[in-house]
């Protein structure tokens, strides 16, 4: 071994979801190692989609501007039959959603990950470190080890770590290293993927179109200004070889191209992926964590995949931070896999379930899609169910409180509107827990919740956030550091008892024998201390 390092957090993967979770961590302050095989992002395309709550992430991360410049707010989704008939169309806003972001993006993946490093360049508590190819992970003393190989020189290297995150996609070594597999969900299938570019206009529809077809289903996307990318299932016998060139793709991509000589295409890709459908068995030992492909697999059918990722880095990374800087306890990480494989799984479910009522059902599936989905727009709510972009909630947890009286706003995420000031909601909260109320705290509840470091925003009558908060039968919620509602209700009093005794700091019931007051005056005089070790480039950020 040529040398041992130590870090907080060793991050094994450098994609999308790896750098996320190293941004998020280098924001609250965690320095990280980050290991990749790779010297520089990989250059092939793979996922094209993203939502408006994967935008907010990347709001998070400070590149929200910067994504708008890559990527391409889309229209909505269009189905069409087996002759490119429309069955039906469900537009979407291409605006601003309750996020505060389009609600359907296509960007281009290797732009997305190179702009995500170059931000990512801005910590300096963060080590990026190429051609690392991690061979073992061993718990050793309380602590993790990760033994990696540098690929270009054949040294072993060794780095002792807190917590390690395995974000090293679908063959993951990190994985292996903790006994998880992978659990099938009998859903396997071979596609043609064939990223095309041409400076002609198409003149097609401005938003995806999912071709219903028993016999070969397919999939067309307007990617960038002079980009597409089509999908299509390959038949038994079929390799993506057999459409390498332009003249036999055209066989597949006419419908769209009619209008557009050959000379003025480009097929700038054309490869097979087999999509399917996992997920590990679990996604932790110790402080060892799964996330992303890793952890999971989803059809690209409700374009959920690297988004998937990107929300496990968003749910683990400020419940690492809060147990580094020890103001929550380390039993609180249960919680990431508690929340996440549900979530997860619905979402595979949904893409599953999509996918076969699309592809499916042979001649009698055809024709049903044809009689149905042109009425099912007609039917109130659906339109709205299928455009709505909002996955669905997180399970109850530690982190997640439930009741019969206020059940509709925990486990969801809280709106992003834009505030008086001008302000997203987001930005006004920075990186800490707030309570959401209709009417502001009495002042004992109010100094209880500034000590613990939580935000407290009264919403303005008639606000956004006051119909969102009526809505969901609520006067006030407690809002997580993620975003996610961690409890609702109308009696301010109990919420702030519930978050004076969540953010207990371990060891608080033998410092603190007297209760939560004298924790939480000592809470203080903690804060203010932790201050000083907040870069400056961070100081909005409120961690608990």
């Amino acid at each position: 071994v040529s040398g041992r390092a130590v870090g907080r957090v060793v991050i094994v993967g450098a994609g999308p979801t790896g750098v996320t979770a190293a941004t998020l961590l280098a924001q609250y302050g965690v320095d990280c190692v980050l290991l990749d095989r790779w010297t520089g992002v990989y250059p092939q395309p793979r996922a094209v989609h993203l939502d408006d709550e994967i935008y907010r992430v990347i709001a998070r991360l400070g590149i929200a501007d910067e994504f708008a410049v890559i990527s391409r707010p889309t229209l909505g989704l269009r189905l069409l039959d087996r002759r490119s008939r429309v069955l039906a169309e469900f537009t979407r806003d291409t605006s601003r959603s309750d996020n505060g972001f389009p609600q359907a993006n296509m960007f281009d993946q290797p732009e997305l990950e190179t702009l995500l490093r170059a931000n990512l360049s801005r910590y300096p508590n963060v080590q990026l470190r190429g051609n690392a190819e991690v061979i073992a992970v061993a718990d050793r003393e309380g602590r993790v080890r990760v033994t990696y190989t540098d690929r270009g020189g054949g040294q072993l290297h060794e780095v002792d770590a807190d917590y390690v995150l395995g974000c090293d996609g679908a063959n993951s070594t990190v994985r292996a290293q903790i006994g998880s597999s992978m659990r099938d969900l009998n859903f396997e299938q071979r596609w043609l993927v064939a990223d095309v570019s041409s400076e002609a206009d198409l003149r097609q529809w401005d938003g995806v179109h999912q071709v219903c077809d028993p016999e070969r289903a397919g999939t067309y996307m307007r990617i960038g200004p002079t980009r597409y990318r089509w999908e299509f299932q390959l038949l038994a016998g079929e390799s993506a070889d057999q459409f390498a060139s332009l003249t036999a793709l055209r066989s597949l991509i006419s419908p769209w191209t009619t209008q557009v000589p050959d000379s003025e295409l480009t097929v700038q890709r054309v490869t097979e992926y087999t999509f399917r459908a996992q997920i590990a068995d679990r996604w932790r030992r110790g402080n060892t964590f799964l996330l992303g492909d890793a952890a999971h697999l989803t059809p690209p059918f409700v374009g959920q995949g690297m988004g998937a990722g990107i929300r496990d880095a968003m749910n683990l990374a400020w419940k690492i931070a809060a147990v580094c800087h020890g103001t929550l306890a380390a039993d609180i990480l249960e919680s990431y896999e508690q929340e996440r494989k549900p979530h997860t799984l619905l979402m595979i479910r949904l893409a599953l379930n999509v996918g076969r009522a699309m592809t499916q059902g042979g001649r009698p599936g055809d024709l049903i899609r044809r009689l149905v989905l042109p009425r099912l727009r007609l039917i109130p709510g659906v339109r709205d169910k299928v455009v709505d972009s909002a996955t669905p909630p997180l399970n109850a947890s530690a982190l997640v409180s439930k009741s019969l009286r206020s059940h509709r706003l925990p486990g969801t995420l809280c709106p992003n509107p834009l505030l008086p000031d001008g302000q997203r909601l987001d930005d006004a909260l920075g990186g800490g827990f707030a309570l959401i109320a209709l009417h502001r705290p009495p002042p004992t509840d109010d100094m209880t919740l500034r000590h613990l470091g939580a935000v407290v925003l009264v919403a303005h009558p008639g606000s956004p956030l006051a119909r969102w908060l009526r809505r969901g039968a609520a006067t006030a919620v407690l809002v997580r550091p993620d975003r996610t509602v961690m409890c609702a209700g109308r009696d301010v009093a109990t919420l702030c008892a519930r978050a004076a005794q969540l953010l207990r700091r371990p060891g608080d019931d033998e410092r603190h024998p007297h209760g939560v007051q004298d924790a939480v005056a000592d809470r203080a005089q903690h804060r203010a201390q932790a201050a000083a070790t907040v870069t400056a480039h961070d100081d909005k950020l409120r961690l608990l």
